[in-house]
Formats: C-alpha cells, structure tokens, sequence
C-alpha cells in the first residue's frame, strides 16, 4: 500500500505542476517497461491495445481479465498507472462504483469511466444517468485509502456525435460529479480542443494518435491542456508494423522490413536495464 500510496501521490503532483505531461499507453509488461525506460513520468492502459493482443476486438475483455491485466500492469513499473476501465463494465452506477473499488486493488493510481454504452443503437448514455455513474465512482474513491485520480471521458466523438456543446455540458456536468480529470476522445481541432478546456475547471487529457487533430505538446500546453495520452496507437503502429511485414512476405516474397526491425541485441540490452529500473 504504502508504494501505492507514493504512485499516487506522484500522479497527483504531475496534474499539479505547470505545463502538460504525455502519459502513453502500453499494452503489456514489456511495452510498459521500455516506455519507463525511455524516461515517460507516468502510463494509461488502453483496452484497445490489450484487447488487440488477445486476439479480441475492444470491450470484448471482461472485467475480471482486465483486472488480472491491470494487476501485471501497475508492478511492470514504477510508474503511476491510470487504467481505461471503460464504461465500468456495467450500466449500473452500483457496477461502477464496484469497478473502481476492484481496480483500486490492482495497484494502478486512477481510472477513467466512459459515457458510452456499448450499444448501437442508443451508444451514449443519458446525460442524468451519466451523471449518477461519475457521482458513484466519486463516492468508491472517497472510500479508498489513497487519492485515486477519476477521469470522466464523454464518449460523443468516438460514435458520430461531433457536438461540441453537448460534449461540453457532459464534461462540466462529470467536474460537478466530482471527476478530477476530464477527457472527450476525438476532438477534431484545436478549436474544438481550446473551447473545452476554457469550458472547465478540472486538468483536462486529450488524445493524440488520432486522426483529427495532430498538435505538439508545447501547443496543447499552452492551449491549458494538462495530460496528452495516445490510446491504443501505439499498439496499433506495431501491428501497423507487422501487417505490413506480413503482406510483403505473402505478396512479394521478400523481408526488406527487416531493415526497420529494431536488433535482437538492442531490444535485449533495452529489456535488460527496463528490468531493473
């Protein structure tokens, strides 16, 4: 507890300090060490990128698996680890809060609740219910013998909402709720992106890796942006990789991709000081 404790405590500080940090996402224990070697102060999980290396599309993982992943996750490193719980795994704010309480024991140091439902027809949830779903996980938190960083993420963009003023009140409605970090997944400018931020009170993440908007983090920065994650792409530009090795194999019969290939030696020598950090 007490390391757990000291994680938090540097999340806390990060959301705290001037300026907007990058907080990548890793998809298992070795992208999340190398990410740590590389110098990066803190990680997010990304359900995608770990549903993507169970052979599974994502939110096809459930919750007892994600919390087994998460368990591997937060003691890969010494990082502060947010997890992408997705929309809690349940409809009900009752399953919400139930979720964090689970994830609270992974070791991980916060968490983001989604507002999308998984269904297609109806793909976000009413904005009172949505509501109640946060004020139950501030609630869980509350509880909880560690500051635990909630992030509130208003799903509108990702399912063909592009409504800014209606992303906007959910996300003002979520810092009302309590949330401590707010996110709206696939803003597409960096008008769209400014107008959020100056709209809220709480540190706001933004996604990058996307298509839409592409910014730098000295831009995001000064637009107020506190946290820059990258979702599931970087596991997708590994696969991305592989695919294209794969088909100019099947396709041409050659393996000039070996050429971009990082070297067994460096990625050994990498995993090796990764280990021991």
């Amino acid at each position: 507890m007490h390391v757990q404790i000291e994680k938090a405590r540097i999340f806390q500080q990060l959301h705290a300090r001037e300026g907007a940090f990058i907080i990548p996402n890793p998809w298992d224990i070795g992208s999340a060490r190398l990410l740590a070697l590389l110098g990066f102060e803190a990680l997010a999980s990304t359900s995608a990128g770990y549903a993507f290396s169970r052979g599974l599309t994502d939110g096809a993982i459930g919750r007892e698996q994600m919390m087994a992943h998460l368990t591997e996750l937060a003691a890969a490193t010494d990082l502060p680890l947010s997890a992408d719980l997705e929309n809690g795994f349940g409809e009900s704010p009752e399953t919400v809060a139930e979720t964090i309480r689970l994830a609270a024991a992974t070791g991980i140091v916060g968490g983001s609740i989604e507002d999308a439902s998984g269904r297609r027809e109806t793909p976000i949830y009413p904005l009172e219910l949505a509501a109640e779903r946060v004020r139950a996980a501030v609630a869980a938190v509350a509880g909880l013998d560690f500051p635990f960083a909630l992030t509130a993420r208003a799903e509108n963009y990702l399912h063909g909402r592009s409504d800014l003023s209606d992303t906007i009140k959910r996300l003002q409605a979520y810092q009302e709720a309590g949330a401590d970090v707010l996110y709206a997944p696939g803003l597409k400018s960096k008008e769209e992106i400014a107008a959020v931020v100056s709209s809220l009170d709480k540190p706001v993440n933004v996604v990058m890796g996307l298509q839409g908007a592409q910014l730098s983090l000295k831009e995001l920065a000064d637009i107020g942006v506190k946290r820059v994650s990258v979702g599931g792409s970087l596991a997708r530009a590994a696969l991305g990789a592989f695919l294209r090795a794969a088909e100019e194999m099947r396709e041409h019969g050659t393996f000039t991709y070996g050429n971009e290939a990082i070297g067994s030696r460096q990625i050994g020598e990498m995993l090796l000081a990764a280990n021991k950090l």
